[in-house]
């Protein structure tokens, strides 16, 4: 091995050390955002090396070089407009693109190997083949996971006939055509076969999944575009890109499972499909008691009063961008003395971590943010809990065998000596049933725009201490 192969490793190995970094470093919200540019880093690092090695060895001359400038400055612009004009609201659906785009490259990646390749060894068609069905599977798949998320596709699961049997069969297929292209690597029939099955898979695996299980499969199709970059790597015996795949990976593998059981469901029932919708605001059943209904001041006096306040965020917050607000009115109750903490269910909103982010934005300080676990330890000590826009996540119906949500761990809200939810109207979450927590003595409801309530609370507040 020259000199000059075992730099690139050596640096590779940095990149890598730098990526493992800027994960632990995610695990809390106050290193995120150093560990996200931890991450960055290594990445630039891997790309500038990955350069040079072809400068050195040159791999690529005339047109090829302007292809790839041409790339790289079209996807870093549309990287960083995205950055910038994406709403906070819209990042799932932003997330849910990049895993396309991720996907569709590796897959892409690895059919262009194949085709190429004079002679293709057993161990990188088994590779190619992976990489092709895992990343053609990801491409469709999180295109209509973006546009059930965006509204362009109903978040309801959406069945057609024959569809139950359609994923077994592709499956069928892509299984089959894969030891045909391990045995004729060369074959563009099994080849353009397999890709074809790929991509159908993707479509009718996510339609009959509702919005409810969104975060889940957000979270599961993260991993499969890390999956399919390994695979990559393998293909191109490229040690940065199995490095970076399987870190992606493994990671989004692991927190598809924690999310799962967030939701006491297991990650094969949500594949299967057919949970919540996520688009209805449906009127409360006939079986629904009465609500109380409370005024602005009414909650403005509890809140000025209280010891100790927890706001729970949900879906509602994000779609209002009512995230300032909700600071703004905390911060003025912590000016008058009150304690207050913020309550995130992991599958509080459509994706992992989006009411930390939504939160983050709004310069709420990290110790305030509870996980659920310890939340719950919280709540019979909170004389106000004020829900903005959750749903399913507080639903004490979970407690109790035989609805949609039973065993789904939820927010222990009706524990607090007083509950005020802000929403818009008495309709229903993802699940589709009536939230019991409405109905409860000690809940008041406050209907209105999440931004417009908590704006009004912020300043009946600010009337009734004076500042």
């Amino acid at each position: 091995m020259s000199v000059f192969d075992t730099v690139v490793r050596l640096i590779y190995l940095t990149a890598a050390v730098g990526f493992v970094l800027g994960l632990h470093m995610m695990n809390s919200p106050a290193t995120a955002r150093r560990g996200n540019q931890v991450s960055a880093a290594g990445m630039l690092v891997a790309v500038v090396t990955t350069v040079v090695v072809i400068v050195h060895d040159k791999t690529i001359t005339g047109a090829g070089w302007a292809v790839l400038v041409a790339g790289a400055v079209c996807g870093a612009g549309a990287g960083l407009y995205s950055a910038r004009t994406v709403r906070m609201t819209a990042m799932p659906q932003l997330v849910s693109i990049f895993n396309a785009v991720g996907g569709g490259a590796a897959a892409l990646l690895a059919i262009d190997d194949l085709v190429r390749s004079a002679h293709v060894i057993p161990r990188v068609a088994v590779t190619g083949a992976l990489d092709i069905v895992i990343g053609g599977v990801t491409f469709t798949g999180s295109l209509i996971a973006a546009g059930k998320l965006q509204g362009l596709i109903p978040g309801r699961p959406l069945v057609f006939p024959g569809s139950r049997l359609a994923n077994p069969l592709l499956a069928a297929v892509f299984a089959g055509t894969a030891v045909w292209l391990i045995a004729q690597p060369k074959s563009t029939a099994a080849l353009i076969l397999m890709t074809v099955a790929a991509l159908g898979f993707g479509v009718t695996m996510v339609l009959p999944i509702g919005g409810a299980d969104m975060p889940v499969v957000i979270s599961l199709l993260n991993a499969f575009t890390g999956t399919a970059v390994a695979m990559a790597g393998f293909v191109l015996e490229n040690t940065m890109l199995i490095t970076a795949g399987a870190l992606v990976g493994a990671s989004g593998s692991i927190l598809t499972k924690l999310m799962a059981d967030a939701m006491n469901r297991s990650i094969g029932n949500i594949v299967a499909g057919g949970f919540g919708t996520g688009d209805c605001a449906a009127p409360v059943t006939a079986g629904m008691g009465s609500v109380r209904e409370v005024s602005a001041d009414d909650v403005a006096i509890q809140l000025a009063y209280a010891s100790k306040v927890i706001f729970v965020p949900g879906y509602g917050l994000a779609a209002a961008q009512a995230q300032h607000e909700a600071a703004e009115l905390g911060e003025l109750l912590e000016r008058h003395g009150v304690e207050v903490d913020y309550a995130i269910h992991p599958v509080a909103g459509r994706m992992p971590g989006h009411m930390n982010v939504l939160l983050a934005e709004a310069n709420v300080p990290y110790p305030q943010l509870k996980e659920m676990e310890e939340a719950n330890t919280e709540f019979p000590r909170a004389d106000v809990v004020l829900v903005v826009g959750a749903n399913d996540v507080t639903n004490p119906a979970a407690r109790r065998p035989g609805n949609a949500v039973s065993g789904m761990p939820i927010l222990d809200v009706d524990k607090a000596k007083s509950v005020v939810v802000i929403k818009r109207s008495m309709g229903h979450g993802y699940a589709g049933i009536d939230n019991e927590l409405y109905t409860d003595p000690k809940t008041g409801m406050l209907f209105s725009d999440a931004k417009k309530a908590l704006a009004g609370l912020a300043a009946a507040v600010k009337t009734l201490v004076g500042s």
